[in-house]
């Protein structure tokens, strides 16, 4: 009965390629803007271009005249129509400050891009024509731009809270401890960086198509999100809809970052919209939308410092954050700096350690979650802090580095901010990443341009980094305040022709894993993965599920794919055992087959266990008929991937310009599932922390205009830009899951910025220049060379 191909030997470890990526290719994929709704309305948001005033009238009737429009509304008009406001999910202390927060603003607009009005049309274009046709009255407010602005409360942005303070927050396991190190500290070493605000610029902006159903008052949605699940409990809530009658889809989805995981105000208002006119609506993001109106990333300042003894060894790591949150706190935006907050000690055995972080309300546009949300910020200061030991020490970077390292011995291993790390072997990645360099003939290379005197002079910049993946388990984050878990669904099927069906909770939007978790199963089964059909990112297919983000979906969703399958197994092996009359323990699983083990000549193929499973003519009693299984798994502990970068680069000492040589990136995932997936998350991760290093920045003025929203102001670096990558890998396996897997979706991003900006100042050390902020444009390194020259 079996149509089951037999599985290729070792299917894990594999290079295949992405059985998703045909139909991206050609056009055949569908994106939220795709969809062809019949009857669709579209909305425009009428959009504050003020960063803080007081709205004293919104007039729409000149909008409504318009041919076309179906409506149009003010905020005040919704207002009734919110069940809750929109929702943070992790409120960090107790005390914790958050405004309310509307979809459309009522009274007063709190940063620019912040809605005030919405119009409904027949077309997308009629609706922006009539968008612009509504007049907003408005009583321009002081803004409040910069952190240090904020924390004066010279202005008062939400005058309710009495302050623009959210929050401290401090992590003190051993405060005297810390004093000490400090005081008996033979060196002492102080950073103070300013991590930028960032653009996400998925290259998919947002979108939503929300199709009310004919009877019974349910409502489809279909949203360009990563999480899907969320989007579905937390419409709810806002809405007022029972959370039966809502249905969630996320089709293809063209990056996310971070980005979209959030509940925004445009799926909400669409939403009940729908509701409320009882037709189908449509909402499309432009890019310059995007830029107000999407989270924003990054966005903090820091303070670090590391005391040592006299050979180097760190003997304390004290931190100081202060955090950007923006008008208002989207889902997770108070939790990003919490969770980098545990990691400013890096790689390094440092026995004390504290941490600070006071985050604050400013007029700009709200921040989240951005690739690595928390640990690239963590990861950057301590990686400059390292390099600023080193040349106080009089060692090299990578000395300084490998005295400090964890040894490999020491893991499972207790760090001082509370955190068990799982495994690690970071010599080996440093080592690896030194070779692939050829970091002595770089040094050497370095050495005579200096001697020279070239108007171009070499940098060659280390970072090393260490990451907490998976974000759970769900006790941890219930001690952190976070108001959802950290486990992850799946169900597994052998359907009765002998084809796998793997239902997941996972949302992907580039990660491949349709292909990862086909091959997982196909794996364990002894299938071909082509027999494998991986159904995701519908609620009503996948009823439960925590999503995608945070580099959780292997380590937590990949792992309940394979539990759901080895319980598919068992029960496989119990029918077995039963038609042979054979013990359960006497049966082996190979090729799609189970076989009496000594006896190859009695066996019997998947297909055909799937086929009696399904008749149930001949079961054991008391199984019930039917392969299927689930898991809903609850990782013991995160997982602690980690690495090394190399980046080298060419500083023009004349015009300031920058130019990344060569990029090498060794990275420690655990084991891996396919390392083609795994050198084009890394790809992709380098990319966007090299641009964070040397191009992004999203800029205001005083008065809190955007003077980077478009893609002309602001800077995506191309492929001509960058290098070609050398990837490689060093692999130490997780102990706390059964596939011995870590994350690597954001690794490339955390390691990569700390490493540029170390080669931009080991480039100008010469020129006694040791810090530069990023981006490092070539204005900001032609200024920096200027102010040293006219000292």
């Amino acid at each position: 009965m079996s149509a089951t191909a037999p599985a290729p030997p070792g299917i894990l470890g594999q290079r295949r390629l992405r059985r998703e990526d045909p139909a991206l290719l050609t056009g055949e994929a569908r994106f939220v803007a795709d969809l062809d709704v019949p009857g669709a309305l579209h909305l425009a948001f009428v959009r504050s271009t003020l960063a803080h005033a007081r709205i004293s009238s919104v007039d729409v009737s000149a909008a409504l005249a318009m041919p076309g429009v179906v409506a149009a509304f003010t905020g005040a008009d919704l207002e009734r129509d919110w069940a809750a406001p929109l929702p943070c999910a992790w409120p960090v202390t107790a005390d914790m400050k958050a405004p309310r927060h509307l979809p459309l603003a009522v009274d007063k607009v709190c940063y620019m891009g912040d809605a005030v009005a919405v119009v409904v049309a027949e077309s997308e274009y009629l609706a922006r024509d009539a968008a612009e046709q509504v007049f907003v009255e408005y009583d321009p407010l002081p803004a409040v731009v910069g952190i240090d602005d904020a924390l004066s409360d010279r202005v008062v942005i939400h005058e309710e809270l009495g302050t623009n303070t959210s929050y401290t927050w401090e992590l003190a396991p051993d405060a005297t401890a810390v004093e000490a190190a400090f005081s008996s500290a033979t060196h002492r070493v102080h950073g103070h960086y300013v991590q930028q605000r960032l653009i996400p610029a998925a290259i998919e902006p947002r979108g939503v198509v929300v199709v009310p159903q004919p009877f019974g008052g349910e409502f489809t949605v279909f949203s360009s999100t990563q999480i899907p699940h969320i989007l579905k409990v937390m419409l709810a809530l806002t809405s007022g809809i029972a959370e039966t009658s809502i249905r969630v889809i996320a089709p293809s989805v063209g990056g996310g970052f971070g980005s979209k995981l959030n509940v925004y105000a445009e799926e909400l208002a669409t939403l009940v919209l729908a509701k409320r006119l009882r037709r189908p609506i449509r909402w499309i993001e432009t890019r310059s939308e995007g830029t107000q109106a999407t989270i924003q990333g990054r966005g903090q300042i820091q303070d670090i410092e590391l005391a040592a003894d006299a050979e180097g060894r760190v003997t304390a790591v004290r931190v100081k954050l202060l955090a950007d949150m923006g008008a208002y706190l989207q889902l997770v935006t108070p939790g990003v700096p919490i969770l980098g907050a545990f990691l400013y000690s890096g790689v390094y055995d440092v026995p004390a350690y504290s941490i600070s972080c006071t985050s604050v309300f400013t007029n700009l546009t709200p921040t989240d979650a951005y690739r690595g949300a928390g640990r690239p910020e963590a990861t950057y200061a301590i990686e400059r802090a390292m390099d600023a030991l080193a040349r106080q020490v009089g060692v090299d970077p990578a000395e300084i580095r490998r005295r400090n390292y964890i040894k490999a011995e020491k893991f499972p291993y207790a760090s001082a901010a509370g955190l068990v790390y799982d495994s690690g072997a970071y010599e080996a990645a440093l080592d690896r990443a030194l070779e692939l360099a050829g970091y002595q003939e770089l040094r050497a290379e370095q050495a005579r341009r200096r001697e020279s005197g070239d108007s171009v002079q070499l940098g060659i910049g280390l970072s090393s980094y260490m990451e907490m993946c998976g974000l759970a388990p769900s006790r941890v984050l219930a001690s952190l305040n976070y108001s959802a878990g950290g486990w992850e669904a799946a169900t597994v099927r052998l359907l009765p022709t002998g084809k796998v069906q793997v239902v997941t909770g996972t949302s992907p939007h580039g990660q491949g894993h349709e292909t990862s978790w086909s091959m997982i199963a196909a794996d364990r089964l002894g299938v071909s993965p082509d027999d494998v059909e991986v159904l995701h990112s519908d609620t009503a297919v996948a009823p439960y599920g925590l999503d995608t983000y945070g580099s959780r979906s292997l380590s937590v969703g990949g792992v309940a794919v394979a539990i759901a399958t080895d319980r598919v197994i068992e029960k496989a092996r119990k029918i077995v055992a039963h038609q042979l009359e054979v013990a359960d323990e006497d049966l082996e699983l190979a090729g799609g087959a189970f076989t009496v083990k000594g006896s190859p000549d009695r066996s019997m193929p998947l297909g055909a266990v799937a086929f009696e499973a399904f008749t149930a003519h001949d079961l054991p009693d008391g199984l019930e008929p039917n392969l299927e299984a689930s898991c809903h798994f609850d990782p013991p502990n995160f997982t602690f991937p980690f690495g090394t970068h190399v980046a080298v680069v060419e500083v023009d000492l004349e015009t300031g310009r920058v130019i990344l040589r060569s990029y090498v990136a060794v990275d420690d995932c655990g084991n891996q599932v396919n390392p083609l997936i795994v050198e084009g998350q890394v790809h992709g991760g380098v990319a966007q922390g090299v641009a964070q290093a040397l191009f992004e920045k999203a800029s205001y003025d005083e008065q809190g205009t955007l003077l980077t929203s478009t893609l002309l102001d602001y800077l995506v670096p191309a492929a001509s830009e960058l290098p070609s990558f050398v990837t490689a890998s060093t692999v130490t396996p997780s102990p706390t899951n059964l596939l011995g897997v870590k994350g690597v979706g954001e690794a490339g991003t955390i390691g990569s910025a700390p490493a540029v900006i170390n080669a931009v100042c080991d480039a100008l050390a010469r020129q006694g220049i040791h810090d530069i902020e990023m981006p490092a444009t070539p204005e900001r390194v032609w200024r920096a060379l200027k102010e040293v020259a006219a000292r």
